[in-house]
């Protein structure tokens, strides 16, 4: 099978100097150009069409987030975002993920080499995926109608009953997970069920990612803090660096956040939250796992499928990467496979039976 080939796009040398050496001699992944800015960049791209890009934001002549949006018009390619974690370096970096990118890394601004250096497995992992994702072409117009969902007619709108009986969803997710999520929640009414959610996502980024949503929904978004309610009408995110379960007290659900290690590699742990709500919520929550690489998730809505939560896991023709569906899948773990379209509407039908 042919390596797959990456481009780098960083004007920082030592990053691409260290990309290079952390990619060679690699069997089934190699370097195969880099450049110093977009405009450099263009031209080589046409000529090596390569499987993944590896993309900075803060460039001279272009930044990154322009010739990204310009890739997904003219030709679209797997993208990863590289960036340094400021305050506005995360909000463009939010703004590449809206506009196709695969997946972000966070770099420092100082020790660039040894951060890339200890980060080579999760640097290696993230450019696989993202070489199987399936970049779709866009336009202006057809972006902007895609990422505007209509919000769905709530339980009570449509005179359906809504169970008085606080009912939890939870949904985790990895690659691709940043639309996928967006998609869905913009299309809640400021009446649906809460929300808990675990994305895969650098620290410092959830804050800016859920303040971001929290301006596109009609439900109110935010990173979830130690002892939040999950009530109606809120979505809580889990924050980058923590986990984040659920406990049930007096009827209600709250987020409980905390430190501790990785679990299948990440923290936050899709896992986590979804254990957490197989022991304190059992059948009357739902689950769903999206887009993303790995297994994180699927034994945990295993165990909700086995308390008699209802499962759901989005299908492959929608997911970025297929991986934690697929692994939720493979176990049995799933009681309804659906497209990204029909989530919303499954959560909100879930809310009302009886």
């Amino acid at each position: 099978m042919a390596s797959i080939q990456v481009f780098v796009v960083d004007d920082s040398a030592v990053v691409r100097q260290t990309v290079a050496h952390l990619l060679s001699g690699l069997a089934d992944i190699e370097l195969v150009g880099s450049a110093p800015n977009p405009l450099i960049a263009a031209e080589a791209l046409r000529k090596l069409k390569p499987d993944v890009l590896l993309l900075d934001i803060e460039m001279p002549g272009m930044d990154g987030l322009t010739f990204l949006r310009q890739l997904m018009v003219s030709n679209p390619i797997p993208t990863v975002i590289c960036s340094t974690l400021t305050n506005e370096g995360g909000k463009v970096a939010l703004e590449a993920l809206a506009a196709g990118a695969v997946a972000v890394l966070g770099k420092p601004k100082m020790g660039l080499k040894q951060h890339l250096q200890e980060s080579k497995l999760e640097l290696i992992q993230t450019l696989k995926a993202a070489a199987r994702s399936k970049p779709r072409r866009r336009s202006q117009d057809s972006a902007a109608s895609e990422a505007m969902p209509s919000p769905l007619r709530s339980a009570a709108a449509a005179g359906v009953h809504a169970l008085a009986i606080n009912k939890p969803v939870v949904i985790g997710s990895s690659t691709g997970g940043t639309q996928a999520i967006e998609w869905v929640l913009r299309q809640m009414p400021a009446d649906a069920p809460g929300i808990a959610i675990t994305q895969h996502m650098p620290e410092k980024f959830t804050a800016l990612y859920a303040q971001r949503l929290d301006g596109l929904c009609a439900i109110n978004v935010r990173e979830a803090r130690d002892g939040d309610r999950l009530e109606r009408g809120v979505a809580l995110i889990a924050p980058g660096g923590k986990h984040m379960q659920l406990r049930k007290s007096g009827g209600q659900y709250y987020a409980v956040v905390s430190d501790g290690p990785p679990v299948n590699r990440h923290k936050p742990s899709v896992d986590v939250l979804f254990r957490s709500v197989a022991e304190c919520a059992g059948r009357n929550a739902l689950g769903i796992i999206m887009t993303g690489m790995g297994d994180d998730g699927a034994r945990g809505m295993l165990q909700m499928h086995e308390t008699g939560a209802r499962t759901v896991a989005q299908n492959e023709e929608t997911c970025v990467v297929f991986g934690m569906p697929k692994e939720a899948i493979k176990l049995h773990a799933v009681d309804d496979i659906l497209p990204l379209d029909a989530i919303g509407r499954a959560i909100l039908q879930f809310d009302a039976r009886a």
